[in-house]
């Protein structure tokens, strides 16, 4: 296996962005190395998503591109994991006979012996599991950041969103214990890690498999109280699980940053119905209300759905209505696409496309204005900016550097020309100038500039990375702590 090189090809969520970071670990361990850039791959790996409506040809555009490359090179192979695989199993084979493997969400770790087994027997592997073996936190990882790190704290998903395919794919939620996912905070911090990320489909129902409804905002706390960690962050809580006391550990926590990403979807109550959301209108507008209320800095985001089927111009008018109230920093903005396998695919009522595309363009232009209004309100406000690598693509012709503020808005900001510029990793305190709807920029210069040790990390191309945290699930009728 050795000097055999991989490439893993990622689609989708942080989620898959994280298994990832699984996948390439595993490769490494077994041998591999990774590919230079531009260079050939011997084995490319697709972690693929199942959730947006070009997904499926994405993915066989993609595989149709390598053809080529795979008749010419016989030894080379193609693996295509994540939901895509677990959803169409043997039918990726079948349109796409020259891939090698096909693994599911739950199997992540059999990668390497899959791969192997396809070039000793000559055929194609295709293994999906329904269910989960190993936690995949027990797999090695190839973290991408020397600064920034996800840390999962379930996987899978109870929910029943009538648009969403993700639990068919992902499998029921299981949660970590608390202790491994603090074990595994600390090892992150004491590598040189500053910020981290807890994950999760829906992290804030975490404790649900004890009946504990308070164990999230307890776990935030816990994870917070980690000496070094400068940043703590969570995505994507669901509004029927937010509690208080999540509102009360984040403005309580120094080290949980302002910053709350909670899906709307829509503003209607008759449509979340349809959508099966479990929460209505007035409940995540007082949601929203009672975290301004404990933070006033906060910076709050979301994901809207625009022309789920049967949505009316008077349902539309309502999601419009609450982004005016809820005034969010960002959307994430989806025009409606029937996925197979979904509840919401054989609705009656399905809204003609010219309809969505118009609707969706209100949408865009409506949070754009907000957005724009809300970033201008903060020039001159002070900001501290996590310095990061590819956050900012015209820096080179700019001469500015980029990275995250606490509330996770972008900056591009200025630097010293007479100091050492800060390095992915750094810390660089400075004012917001310029405010524009997707961006801050801060063009003075810098009052403060903090070299840490994830910048002399990442100088050195070292990242936090080996063995997972060998802790994984509880067992059938074991203790939680």
């Amino acid at each position: 296996m050795s000097g055999r090189t991989y490439e893993v090809r990622t689609y989708g969520c942080q989620m898959n962005v994280h298994d990832s970071e699984r996948l390439s670990g595993l490769m490494e361990d077994a041998g591999y190395v990774r590919a230079a850039a531009g260079a050939t791959p011997d084995v490319v790996v697709f972690n693929t998503c199942a959730v947006r409506e070009n997904a499926d040809n994405k993915l066989y555009g993609n595989l149709g591109h390598l053809a080529p490359a795979k008749k010419a090179n016989p030894g080379m192979q193609i693996a295509v994991g994540g939901c895509l695989a677990q959803k169409d199993r043997g039918e990726v084979t079948r349109r796409a006979p020259w891939v090698d493997v096909v693994f599911g969400t739950h199997n992540l770790g059999s990668l390497p012996v899959l791969l192997e087994r396809a070039r000793v027997e000559r055929e194609a592997q295709v293994e999906i599991r329904e269910s989960l073996d190993v936690f995949p936190s027990t797999l090695p990882t190839r973290r991408e950041s020397a600064y920034a790190a996800w840390v999962s704290i379930s996987v899978g998903c109870d929910n029943t969103c009538t648009f969403c395919i993700v639990p068919s794919l992902r499998g029921t939620e299981r949660d970590r214990r608390p202790g491994d996912v603090l074990a595994e905070v600390r090892a992150l911090v004491e590598a040189g890690v500053l910020e981290v990320t807890l994950l999760g489909q829906n992290v804030n129902s975490y404790g649900r498999e004890s009946g504990d409804r308070y164990a999230f905002g307890r776990l935030l706390r816990a994870a917070g109280a980690v000496d070094g960690l400068d940043r703590l962050r969570f995505t994507s809580p669901h509004p029927r699980d937010f509690t208080d006391d999540v509102i009360a550990a984040m403005a309580e926590t120094p080290a949980v940053c302002h910053q709350l990403h909670m899906p709307l979807q829509s503003g209607s109550d008759a449509v979340l119905r349809a959508m099966r959301r479990s929460y209505r209108q007035s409940r995540y507008l007082g949601i929203v209300s009672r975290v301004r209320d404990a933070m006033p800095d906060a910076a709050i985001t979301t994901d809207v759905i625009v022309g789920f089927p049967g949505e009316t111009d008077a349902d539309f008018e309502a999601t419009l209505d609450v982004v005016r109230e809820a005034r969010f920093a960002g959307a994430f903005t989806f025009q409606y696409s029937p996925r197979p396998g979904t509840p919401a695919a054989s609705m009656p009522g399905q809204v003609a496309r010219e309809v969505v595309r118009e609707r969706y363009e209100r949408l865009v232009a409506l949070q754009d204005e907000i957005s724009l209004e809300e970033n201008r309100r903060l020039v001159g406000a002070t900001v501290q900016v996590l310095v990061a690598a590819g956050e900012g693509r015209k820096d080179g012709a700019t001469g500015r550097v980029s990275g995250r503020c606490r509330d996770g808005r972008l900056v591009h900001l200025a630097v010293d020309p007479a100091a050492p510029p800060p390095r992915p990793g750094d810390l660089v305190t400075t004012a917001v100038t310029y405010g524009a709807p997707h961006h801050l920029v801060a063009d003075g210069p810098p009052l403060a500039h903090r070299r840490t040790r994830a910048g002399d990390a990442h100088e050195a191309g070292t990242r936090p990375g080996g063995a997972g945290v060998l802790l994984g699930l509880p067992t059938v009728g074991a203790p939680r702590p």
